[in-house]
């Protein structure tokens, strides 16, 4: 199975935006084991910005365009050099790849995208792919990695696409308001009821909410892929996920469509 993860800030950092050095230890170790159990597995790693606030000692996540871009540049290169050294113990190797919007708009370079994450895979690698937050402003103003999950789910012809963030799934009506709300175990179609659920904010280190979230359902189940919105803090789950059981709000692929 073609595997794509996406990683929130808030499962990879605490608030502060220093690393949850538990919970992605945990995280590497499971998609190595993974991947020991024949899966291919593409990293969607958020945390860039968040990790730079940390790593810069940084108040709070900056409002403008140049401090981004800034914590970005500092706090990617903390995040690679995690994961290079966390996968390595499991004598897996790492790729990182950065993107913009525009990327997928050009014809050549999108099929370049395709080819090089196919080759990755077939040596063996796990690509760790990300928003280039350090040039591609438009990116940092309105981008989310839950969007870029999506497309590069699409893109590289995933089965199964995994959410991992802060919440359980999706609920019929805000868990933070309404006590009595219930978690939607499976989705059939991502219709605009489905739609009208999500919400609009997400993490004070973060982009995303439950609306990005729930238009990547969108985008993946119309192309054939499963997705599933889960709770990244306990990443012992995705074994579950992967096998099928019910775990967060998992949204099935259009029938008759093939990843």
């Amino acid at each position: 199975m073609r595997i794509v993860v996406k990683v929130g800030t808030s499962t990879l950092t605490y608030p502060t935006g220093h690393l949850n050095l538990r919970r992605v230890e945990s995280l590497c170790r499971v998609l190595s084991d993974l991947k020991n159990a024949g899966h291919e597995i593409v990293l969607v790693s958020s945390g860039s910005i968040g990790m730079g606030v940390g790593k810069l000692s940084l108040p709070a996540r900056p409002t403008d365009i140049p401090t981004k871009q800034a914590a970005a540049a500092v706090g990617q290169c903390e995040l690679m050099y995690t994961y290079d050294r966390l996968f390595s113990e499991y004598r897996h190797t790492v790729a990182q790849i950065l993107l913009t919007g525009s990327d997928f708009d050009h014809a050549d370079r999108c099929f370049n995208f395709q080819n090089t994450v196919r080759r990755l895979l077939e040596l063996g690698a796990l690509p760790v792919v990300n928003e280039n937050d350090t040039v591609a402003t438009d990116e940092i103003v309105i981008g989310d990695n839950d969007t870029l999950g999506s497309i590069v789910a699409v893109n590289v012809g995933a089965d199964l696409l995994i959410l991992l963030s802060d919440i359980d799934g999706l609920y019929d009506a805000d868990p933070h308001k309404d006590p009595s709300a219930r978690l939607i175990s499976v989705v059939p179609e991502v219709d605009e009821r489905i739609l009208a659920l999500g919400g609009e904010s997400g993490s004070a280190l973060g982009t995303g909410g439950m609306q990005t979230k729930l238009f990547a359902a969108r985008r993946a189940t119309a192309a054939g892929i499963d997705m599933v919105i889960a709770n990244g803090a306990d990443p012992e789950k995705l074994y579950d996920i992967v096998e099928g059981k019910p775990i967060g709000t998992r949204f099935l692929k259009k029938a008759g469509k093939e990843a």
